[in-house]
């Protein structure tokens, strides 16, 4: 892939329609969503579906009006028990899957879960964390998320979902438009804003910069398009988080696993990373926080 289309990715634009009481945001990733499917051996159909939760949390969290952060959270019984994309209002992303059974290569959101459903959950830094749990009556995760919307009779909403690969790399983007509080809901033309929206292909999402999608889709209406925000994967593992989890098991478990392995490999499925602890980095632990309780 090119300089130029590189520079034009991992972007969430924000929009809005001057005329009517819509908002929209779209995204383009490649890197965070390589970042996501490097060193895990998934499944064509897995890489697929976290593409689309990747692209369905980052136009989510982009609504957030606070510090904080959603994840977006497939369930179930069937060969895929977990797909959980993690992001926060500054735009990282981090997720991973965890798959127990056979992925055939066509396989359907319901074939991959089975018996499950999606959690949303909220979580600002100041105030109350909340959560949002709907079963997976829709074929497509976007439908999914649309009866969330629904169900907790929050504004109208309406997502669009595009993942493939774009010259060789794995690529995934999305739109959202959402209707603003006001006195007259206009649903005419939010519908028909959706029509627009609709015509919409993966290559265009894919290769074009914000300005010429908002162009090609909406070059009859008023719309103004505001400064992009970058989108990276982060992973909030540490050295120092592991040492502090460690801390609160009970020293007898500690030292059984010592004994039996030789050291304590604590391993992070979202990045890979492995943070090992010796009887020597243990001891120094515990001296550590000897110290800080006496003092």
């Amino acid at each position: 892939m090119n300089t130029q289309l590189v520079s034009q990715h991992d972007k969430l634009s924000r929009f809005l329609f001057e005329e009517v009481s819509v908002r929209g945001e779209l995204v383009s990733l490649n890197k965070t969503y390589q970042a996501i499917l490097d060193n895990h051996d998934y499944p064509q159909p897995i890489k697929m579906l976290l593409g689309e939760l990747l692209v369905a949390t980052s136009l989510l969290t982009a609504t957030l009006k606070f510090e904080g952060d959603i994840t977006i959270q497939l369930q179930g019984d069937g060969p895929l028990n977990l797909a959980v994309i993690n992001g926060n209002n500054h735009q990282q992303m981090r997720g991973v899957a965890r798959v127990n059974g056979e992925i055939a290569e066509n396989s359907s959101l319901k074939e991959m879960i089975g018996n499950g459903y999606i959690v949303i959950t909220i979580s600002p830094k100041q105030g109350e964390r909340y959560q949002g749990i709907v079963g997976l009556e829709s074929e497509t995760l976007t439908g999914c998320i649309e009866n969330y919307f629904m169900q907790s009779e929050q504004l109208p909403t309406k997502l669009f979902i595009h993942v493939g690969e774009q010259q060789g790399s794995m690529m995934a983007a999305g739109m959202l438009l959402q209707v603003l509080p006001a006195e007259d809901r206009q649903e005419d033309a939010f519908e028909h804003l959706i029509t627009l929206t609709e015509t919409v292909k993966s290559e265009e999402l894919f290769t074009l910069s914000a300005e010429e999608v908002l162009y090609r889709l909406y070059h009859q209406e008023h719309v103004r398009l505001f400064d992009d925000q970058p989108v990276e994967f982060k992973c909030s593992c540490s050295r120092e988080r592991c040492e502090a989890s460690l801390m609160t098991l009970p020293a007898a478990e500690i030292d059984q696993i010592l004994a039996e392995d030789g050291n304590i490999d604590m391993h992070c499925d979202y990045c890979n990373n492995h943070y090992i602890f010796d009887q020597m980095d243990i001891a120094e632990l515990r001296q550590t926080s000897h110290s800080e309780t006496v003092h």
